[in-house]
């Protein structure tokens, strides 16, 4: 008689599961997935956190292979580097249609899990912009007028306010926009627009 081998769910399989539902568009909810995995609630809690800190991860999880796309791919060194990466990440993000159809469906839990100072997303992408900043600045590339975890912050949330318009201020996003933002950033990068 063969014996019935079960696969037991990990925290890995959490999280591609939530990440795939995101991605189709699909509501997370903890207590289904818990049921779906065939876990505890508790052991679900234990393994990602709360749903917020769930999509925070989901979310990091596709802006970071974008970042690092952009930051090998886009050539030189200083502001012009640094304003290229930018505008790969941003406009990537910009025409991102999961992340569009996220926005429109729940817009003030989206900017909640997209902006908050309390979000892990958040966190993070100022964090990997500071790395960037100080070892362009390390490398003598660049010498920006301004503190750089400032400008760092300063990046991030004028990006923000470009790629999440329609939430923040009512107007769709748009390209020009974001063009307008690399513009800001390359003077606060102590560059000439």
């Amino acid at each position: 008689m063969a014996e019935k081998t079960t696969t037991r769910a990990t925290p890995a399989d959490a999280f591609k599961r939530a990440r795939r539902m995101w991605l189709k568009g699909e509501r997370i909810h903890l207590a289904s997935l818990s049921d779906e995995l065939n876990i505890g609630r508790a052991t679900l809690f234990r393994w990602v956190g709360n749903k917020d800190l769930l999509l925070g991860e989901v979310l990091w999880s596709l802006y970071e292979p974008v970042r690092l796309e952009a930051l090998s791919t886009v050539p030189g060194h200083g502001v012009d580097f640094i304003v290229g990466v930018y505008r790969q990440i941003n406009s990537t993000i910009l025409h991102f249609a999961p992340l569009r159809r996220f926005i429109h469906e729940d817009p003030e839990y989206a900017l909640k899990i997209l902006t908050s100072s309390q979000s892990s997303l958040h966190s993070r992408t100022v964090e990997a912009n500071t790395r960037t900043l100080r070892e362009q600045a390390a490398s003598g590339y660049i010498n920006p007028p301004m503190n750089i975890d400032s400008l760092s912050y300063f990046m991030v949330r004028l990006a923000e306010s470009c790629l999440y318009s329609d939430i923040i201020g009512g107007r769709e996003p748009r390209d020009e926009e974001l063009e307008d933002a690399c513009t800001a950033v390359r003077i606060l990068l102590g560059g000439k627009a």
